[in-house]
């Protein structure tokens, strides 16, 4: 399955290992670490970041949604997904 995390630009859920806020030191912590390693993923299209996945790949991925509109597109995924069987 997939998610729409903001302008088109889409990943895999099972790939998905936390999405988080990204405001705190740790987490720019990590995306700089990200940077420097290759391994970050600007899906923000300049916007603010609000939200930083990380996968299962140890990317870090910035999206300019909210945690909480990410997490409702999961929740409406697995419901779809529940009603097809």
């Amino acid at each position: 399955m997939l998610v729409n995390i903001g302008f088109g630009n889409i990943v895999s859920l099972s790939r998905i290992v936390a999405i988080l806020n990204p405001g705190s030191s740790p987490m720019k912590r990590m995306k700089d670490e990200a940077k420097k390693n290759g391994k970050l993923i600007d899906a923000t299209e300049g916007r603010k970041t609000r939200s930083i996945i990380v996968t299962d790949s140890d990317h870090v991925i910035l999206s300019a949604l909210q945690v909480e509109t990410i997490l409702q597109r999961i929740n409406e995924i697995n419901r779809d997904e529940d009603g097809d069987r």
